[in-house]
C-alpha cells in the first residue's frame, strides 16, 4: 500500500486485514513520514490487536525507479494485491511536482506491479476530477473526452489514470476508484483537514446573525458533489472484495448532489444565520485572491477553489450503485451529516485550512 499513514489508507488497513486474516500488509512510507507512520501503526494495533505483527512499514520512494526498494526483491514474490493511494492532493500543486509524484510515481508503481508474479489485483484510487471541466455527464467508462483542466492536480491525476488504464488494457487486473470531494465521517465528522466545502463553512462560522455569502456563477445551476469519508471507505472495502470488480472503474460520488445554493442554504440554516448573497465576477475574484495574499487568508477561500463553484460536470454512478446494491452502503444526503461536520469543526477550530480536492 502507498499513501500510508494518510486518512483513507490508515482506515483501510484494518478492514483489509480483517477480510484476509492470513495476510499481512506492507506499507511504502516516505522517510520523512516514518515517525508519523510508526505512531499510526501503533494506534491501529492498539485498537485492533488481531493485526499485531501483520503490518510492516518499509521506507521507499514512489518517485524513484523500483520505488526505492533496492534489496527487497523478496517482496515481489509475496505480493498478491497492490493498493495505490499516494498522490499530491493539492489544487495549487506546481506541474513539475504533480508530474513527478502523480504521474511518474504511478508509472513506477505499475512497473513494480508487473514484476509481481502472484499479483491478483491492483487497486488505484483516482478522483472524479479527472473529468476536468467537461460539460455534462461524465460516465465511469469515460476518461479522455477532450476535456480541459482547471489546474495541474486534475491534469496529472488524469495522466496518471491514463497510465493505469493502459496497464489494465494490457492485462493487469485493476480496479479504479474515483471519489468526488471527500469530507469528514458522516457520524463523527472526523477529518484530516478542512478543504472543499469547509472553506465556506468556516467563513460562515466566523459571522453572526447575518452572513455575507459570496458566490460566483449561478449557484442554483451548479451541483457540488460531496461524499463523507466513511461512505468512500465502506464502498472501496466492499467493491474491492468482489471478483466482478476486476477491470471496472467506480465513481464514488453522490448520485443526487445538492446545488451550491442548496448547500449554502443548508449551512446557513444549520448555523442559524440569515444569508446575504453577494455575486462576484469569477475571473476577477480568482485573480484577486491569487494576487492579494492577505485577502485570501482573511476570507479563508483559496483562489484554486473558485472554479469549483461553477463546475459543469455531473458524475454518473451507475456501476458503483449497481455493485453496491444490497450491501447497505449508500451515500447519505449532505444535510443529514452536516451537523456532524459542523460539530467537528467547532471542536477543532485550531486546524489549518486546506485546499479543495
Amino acid at each position: 500500500m502507498t499513501g500510508f499513514p494518510g486518512f483513507l489508507g490508515s482506515r483501510l488497513v484494518p478492514r483489509l486485514l480483517a477480510r484476509h486474516p492470513d495476510r499481512s500488509i506492507v506499507c511504502l512510507v516516505q522517510p520523512k513520514f516514518s515517525a508519523t507512520a510508526r505512531t499510526r501503526a501503533e494506534e491501529l494495533v492498539s485498537a485492533t490487536p488481531s493485526i499485531a505483527g501483520r503490518l510492516e512499514l518499509v521506507e521507499g520512494d514512489l518517485t524513484a525507479e523500483g520505488l526505492g526498494l533496492a534489496g527487497r526483491a523478496d517482496l515481489l514474490a509475496d505480493i498478491t494485491e497492490i493498493w495505490h493511494l499516494a498522490a499530491v492532493y493539492d489544487l495549487s500543486v506546481p506541474r513539475d511536482v504533480g508530474m513527478r509524484v502523480n504521474v511518474d510515481g504511478t508509472r513506477h508503481l505499475l512497473r513494480f506491479a508487473e514484476r509481481c508474479p502472484g499479483l491478483q489485483r491492483h487497486h488505484y484510487v483516482s478522483t472524479c476530477y479527472v473529468s476536468g471541466r467537461w460539460c455534462g455527464p461524465f460516465r465511469e467508462t469515460d476518461l479522455a473526452v477532450g476535456q480541459t483542466f482547471n489546474n495541474f492536480y486534475e491534469e496529472t491525476k488524469f495522466l496518471a489514470e491514463r497510465e493505469v488504464v493502459a496497464a489494465r488494457d494490457a492485462g493487469m487486473p485493476t480496479t479504479v476508484y474515483r471519489p468526488s470531494i471527500v469530507v469528514g465521517d458522516s457520524h463523527t465528522g472526523e477529518t484530516q483537514k478542512f478543504d472543499g466545502p469547509y472553506v465556506m463553512l468556516q467563513w460562515l462560522m466566523r459571522q453572526r446573525l447575518v452572513a455575507l455569502v459570496p458566490h460566483v456563477g449561478d449557484p442554483t445551476m451548479v451541483r457540488f458533489n460531496v461524499v463523507p469519508s466513511d461512505f468512500v471507505l465502506d464502498a472501496i472495502a466492499h467493491l474491492s472484495g468482489l471478483d466482478t470488480s476486476n477491470g471496472l472503474t467506480y465513481q464514488l460520488a453522490d448520485p443526487s448532489p445538492l446545488t451550491v445554493e442548496e448547500i449554502l442554504t443548508a449551512m446557513c440554516e444549520a448555523l442559524d444565520l440569515r444569508a446575504l448573497r453577494v455575486r462576484l465576477p469569477h475571473r476577477l475574484t480568482g485573480r484577486a485572491l491569487r494576487a492579494i495574499d492577505p485577502l485570501e487568508r482573511w476570507l479563508g477561500i483559496p483562489a484554486s477553489s473558485v472554479e469549483y463553484f461553477r463546475h459543469p460536470t455531473h458524475y454518473d454512478t451507475t456501476q458503483a450503485s449497481q455493485d453496491l446494491a444490497g450491501s447497505g452502503i449508500a451515500c447519505p444526503r449532505f444535510t443529514d451529516y452536516l451537523p456532524a461536520l459542523i460539530g467537528f469543526v467547532r471542536n477543532h477550530a485550531e486546524a489549518d485550512l486546506g485546499v479543495m480536492l
